[in-house]
């Protein structure tokens, strides 16, 4: 997900993206641990993911200095 997309969604929706991808990235480590993963690099995508959506949803949070 790309910047610019995550900028387009209303906060709780962020929010909601962000608990996915959380749940994504837990499902994909144990997975990990079982041996059982195909596409390792999802891992740093997912973990890239929550940190753009975290840095957004604080940005849309917090007041405009005038």
């Amino acid at each position: 997900m790309t910047s610019k997309e995550i900028r387009e969604l209303a906060p709780a929706e962020i929010t909601t993206q962000l608990r996915e991808t959380r749940e994504k990235l837990l499902q994909l480590r144990l997975r990990k641990n079982t041996g059982q993963v195909e596409k390792p690099h999802l891992l740093r995508e997912y973990r890239k993911d929550i940190a753009r959506l975290e840095t957004i949803l604080k940005q849309k949070n917090t007041p405009k200095a005038a």
